[in-house]
Protein backbone atom coordinates (compact mmCIF):
# COMPACT_ATOMS: atom_id res chain seq x y z
CA UNK A 1 0.00 0.00 0.00
CA UNK A 2 1.10 3.46 -0.82
CA UNK A 3 1.11 6.48 1.88
CA UNK A 4 2.53 9.44 0.43
CA UNK A 5 3.28 11.81 3.35
CA UNK A 6 2.65 15.34 1.62
CA UNK A 7 -0.80 14.19 2.53
CA UNK A 8 -3.32 14.51 5.26
CA UNK A 9 -5.35 11.21 6.53
CA UNK A 10 -8.99 11.12 7.97
CA UNK A 11 -9.82 7.62 10.17
CA UNK A 12 -12.27 7.34 7.20
CA UNK A 13 -9.74 6.92 4.54
CA UNK A 14 -9.94 10.50 2.84
CA UNK A 15 -6.89 11.81 2.13
CA UNK A 16 -6.21 15.84 1.64
CA UNK A 17 -3.32 17.43 -0.12
CA UNK A 18 -3.69 21.32 0.85
CA UNK A 19 -1.90 24.01 -1.39
CA UNK A 20 -2.77 27.40 0.16
CA UNK A 21 -6.18 27.57 0.94
CA UNK A 22 -6.98 25.32 -1.93
CA UNK A 23 -7.23 21.22 -1.39
CA UNK A 24 -8.16 18.22 -3.51
CA UNK A 25 -9.67 15.31 -1.39
CA UNK A 26 -9.73 11.69 -2.33
CA UNK A 27 -10.28 8.23 -0.73
CA UNK A 28 -6.50 6.21 -0.08
CA UNK A 29 -5.30 3.32 -1.53
CA UNK A 30 -6.56 1.34 1.68
CA UNK A 31 -9.84 2.99 0.93
CA UNK A 32 -10.18 1.54 -3.15
CA UNK A 33 -8.65 -1.72 -2.04
CA UNK A 34 -11.40 -2.74 0.41
CA UNK A 35 -14.20 -0.94 -1.47
CA UNK A 36 -13.38 -3.40 -4.69
CA UNK A 37 -14.19 -2.27 -7.94
CA UNK A 38 -15.83 1.49 -8.04
CA UNK A 39 -18.52 1.40 -10.80
CA UNK A 40 -20.05 5.26 -9.73
CA UNK A 41 -19.17 8.29 -7.69
CA UNK A 42 -21.99 10.43 -6.33
CA UNK A 43 -21.22 14.31 -5.26
CA UNK A 44 -24.24 16.92 -5.53
CA UNK A 45 -22.44 19.39 -3.01
CA UNK A 46 -20.00 21.54 -5.84
CA UNK A 47 -20.76 25.23 -4.50
CA UNK A 48 -21.55 24.49 -1.26
CA UNK A 49 -19.92 25.34 2.39
CA UNK A 50 -19.92 22.65 4.00
CA UNK A 51 -18.09 21.45 7.64
CA UNK A 52 -15.52 19.07 8.40
CA UNK A 53 -16.63 15.66 8.81
CA UNK A 54 -20.26 16.12 6.78
CA UNK A 55 -20.75 13.80 3.92
CA UNK A 56 -20.23 15.33 0.25
CA UNK A 57 -21.10 12.41 -1.71
CA UNK A 58 -20.75 8.50 -1.92
CA UNK A 59 -19.03 5.66 -3.89
CA UNK A 60 -20.49 2.71 -5.35
CA UNK A 61 -18.34 -0.14 -5.72
CA UNK A 62 -19.75 -4.17 -6.52
CA UNK A 63 -19.88 -4.50 -3.13
CA UNK A 64 -21.36 -1.85 -1.36
CA UNK A 65 -22.22 2.07 -0.93
CA UNK A 66 -19.69 4.57 1.16
CA UNK A 67 -20.16 7.63 2.17
CA UNK A 68 -17.37 10.47 1.70
CA UNK A 69 -16.68 12.48 4.39
CA UNK A 70 -15.05 16.40 4.16
CA UNK A 71 -11.83 16.09 5.75
CA UNK A 72 -11.96 20.16 6.69
CA UNK A 73 -14.33 22.72 6.39
CA UNK A 74 -14.89 24.80 3.51
CA UNK A 75 -16.37 25.25 0.49
CA UNK A 76 -16.05 22.16 -2.64
CA UNK A 77 -15.27 23.87 -5.78
CA UNK A 78 -14.99 21.16 -8.46
CA UNK A 79 -16.18 17.52 -8.93
CA UNK A 80 -13.02 15.92 -10.78
CA UNK A 81 -14.88 15.31 -14.15
CA UNK A 82 -12.99 12.57 -14.99
CA UNK A 83 -14.82 10.31 -12.56
CA UNK A 84 -18.48 10.16 -14.44
CA UNK A 85 -16.46 8.48 -17.46
CA UNK A 86 -14.29 6.42 -15.72
CA UNK A 87 -14.67 6.09 -11.94
CA UNK A 88 -12.20 3.07 -11.82
CA UNK A 89 -9.65 5.49 -11.90
CA UNK A 90 -10.13 5.66 -8.28
CA UNK A 91 -9.04 2.09 -7.55
CA UNK A 92 -5.73 2.83 -10.44
CA UNK A 93 -4.67 6.42 -9.25
CA UNK A 94 -6.57 7.09 -6.04
CA UNK A 95 -3.71 9.78 -5.15
CA UNK A 96 -3.43 10.78 -8.93
CA UNK A 97 -5.85 10.98 -11.30
CA UNK A 98 -8.40 9.36 -9.40
CA UNK A 99 -8.46 12.33 -7.56
CA UNK A 100 -12.55 13.45 -6.11
CA UNK A 101 -12.97 17.34 -4.92
CA UNK A 102 -11.21 20.29 -4.81
CA UNK A 103 -12.46 22.77 -2.54
CA UNK A 104 -11.60 25.69 -0.74
CA UNK A 105 -10.56 25.18 3.20
CA UNK A 106 -12.24 27.41 5.84
CA UNK A 107 -10.14 26.98 9.02
CA UNK A 108 -6.58 25.65 8.42
CA UNK A 109 -6.35 25.43 11.64
CA UNK A 110 -8.79 21.91 11.62
CA UNK A 111 -5.71 20.65 9.28
CA UNK A 112 -3.86 19.56 12.72
CA UNK A 113 -6.87 17.12 13.80
CA UNK A 114 -6.26 14.96 10.86
CA UNK A 115 -3.67 11.97 10.87
CA UNK A 116 0.10 12.02 8.85
CA UNK A 117 1.16 9.33 6.93
CA UNK A 118 2.93 7.50 9.50
CA UNK A 119 -0.33 7.70 11.56
CA UNK A 120 -2.54 6.53 9.14
CA UNK A 121 -0.42 3.63 8.24
CA UNK A 122 -0.25 2.33 11.48
CA UNK A 123 -4.01 2.65 12.16
CA UNK A 124 -4.57 0.62 8.80
CA UNK A 125 -1.98 -1.69 9.26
Amino acid sequence: MNFPSNLKYTRDHEWILVEGNAATVGITDFAQGELGDIIFVDVESVGKEMEAGTVFGSLEAVKTVSDLYLPVSGTITELNPSLSGSPASLNKDPYGEGWIIKMTVKDPSELDQLMDAAAYQAMVE
